[in-house]
């Protein structure tokens, strides 16, 4: 249903439609909803995984987490993309936060009837990740219509401090409800935390752009139409290749963390919670600034922002033992560099596709780095084994920061996004509704 006073004129959005004066009532209870669900999704992850560390203390176990954290998005990801075009993004996240609550409470019976096992953890990673292949897509292209355009950097540096407020909450709320009550209970905070994701969708409408063709294609036809709006412009392939490469190097050191955490720095889950905590306080400085600032070269925030987060996740690594006060800061700095890096390639995203591809273009990148972070983690597990997880870390952390700061060479890729028009050459714009 729509909120009172939508017919109140107000800015356009990115379709060049007005949002409604209603706006900020249904985007902030969206807003809200989805990061009290991305919150308590995110505890249960720290608990599982510390799980499987303290179950195996095996790299190999948790590089198989990763593995089942990741896969199904990457494989999923160009469906999940050309549905979030097609269909109703409102109903697609629903469905993906009730069925990702549903797999929770059959993992919950298993804890508390003492049944667990290894690999019933895998798969519940597994589903949760091939729901997120139809979730973020979804709810990534909807903001884009949910605000005025003027709003739409804010917007991304919001949504990028709702990741860092998730960090620094799950972490030592997975670690409280691990030491105060059974992993079976302290999971059903996720379950509830889905349904306050779930409620504001049932209440709200959430606007779409059309297809401007109204025939009947098939799925892997749509999808396509997204790899080629991003093969024929040069920046966005190249920006693509760019974090698809920092993703192949950089995503194995957030699986592997608990390990560094132990085996380098002799620590347990409250060393953990802490280094994930301050990460995540660096997130919510990044989307703080990001929100202030509303950076408009988009590109070198991008670069400058991915390069530095690298280094510094290098350096928490060569950090002494003795000194964990200074890697929970430079691991702090970290998160606040990456948030100054990604959030501004939302805002390149969402103001250079026109949004009825936006489902695919990105489905497309979660796709490449959903593919780039198994390979990564597979190549780190005995990477690992052979030099020891502490100069894994500081070989990921500079070879990410070489390949960031590469993407300075390349004039074509320093020129995109300079103007918000690079590839919005499509100027017909759809009939937009509401789902």
């Amino acid at each position: 249903m729509n909120t009172p006073g939508e017919h109140v004129s107000t800015q356009p959005n990115v379709a060049g439609v007005d949002p409604g004066a209603g706006w900020r009532l249904r985007y902030w209870s969206i807003f809200t909803g989805q990061a009290l669900s991305l919150i308590g999704s995110a505890m249960t992850q720290f608990v599982l995984v510390w799980w499987i560390t303290a179950t195996t203390g095996d790299i190999g176990a948790l590089a198989t987490a990763g593995l089942a954290a990741l896969l199904p998005q990457a494989l999923l990801g160009p469906l999940g993309g050309t549905f979030a075009d097609r269909y109703s993004r409102r109903l697609l996240m629903i469905a993906a936060d009730a069925t990702s609550a549903l797999c929770m409470m059959v993992l919950i019976a298993l804890f508390l009837t003492d049944r667990i096992e290894l690999w019933h953890a895998y798969a519940m990673m597994s589903v949760r990740s091939a729901m997120a292949a139809f979730q973020a897509p979804a709810s990534s292209a909807s903001t884009a219509m949910l605000v005025p355009a003027g709003f739409l950097p804010r917007a991304a540096g919001l949504n990028q401090t709702m990741f860092g407020i998730m960090t620094v909450a799950a972490a030592p709320l997975g670690a409280l409800a691990i030491g105060v009550m059974p992993i079976g209970m302290a999971l059903w905070i996720d379950v509830a935390t889905a349904v306050t994701g779930i409620v504001p969708l049932l209440i709200f409408t959430v606007p779409q752009q059309h297809q401007p063709n109204d025939q009947p294609r098939g799925m892997w036809v749509e999808f396509r139409e997204g790899v080629r709006l991003v093969r024929r412009s040069p920046g966005l392939l190249r920006i693509y290749a760019m974090l698809g490469g920092v993703v192949l190097v950089i995503m194995p050191s957030f699986t592997l963390l608990p390990l560094l955490v132990t085996e380098h720095f002799a620590g347990g889950a409250q060393e953990v919670a802490i280094l994930e905590s301050v990460g995540g306080a660096g997130m919510i400085a990044g989307g703080m600034i990001v929100t202030a600032l509303a950076p408009r070269r988009l590109v070198t925030w991008i670069l400058w922002g991915f390069a530095f987060s690298c280094f510094t996740l290098a350096f928490t690594a060569l950090t002494p033992p003795s000194l964990f006060w200074l890697a929970a800061a430079s691991w702090g700095l970290s998160g606040l560099t990456f948030i100054m890096g990604n959030a501004p390639f939302t805002t390149l995203i969402q103001t250079t596709v026109p949004n009825h591809l936006q489902g695919r273009v990105l489905a497309l990148l979660s796709t490449i780095m959903g593919f780039a972070a198994p390979v990564g983690l597979a190549a780190a597990a005995p990477l690992g084994e052979l030099v020891g997880i502490r100069w894994l870390f500081v070989m990921m952390g500079t070879a990410g920061g070489c390949i960031g700061l590469a993407g300075f060479l390349s004039p074509t890729l320093r020129r995109f996004g300079t103007t918000m028009s690079g590839l919005r050459a499509d100027r017909e714009v759809p009939a937009v509704g509401g789902s």
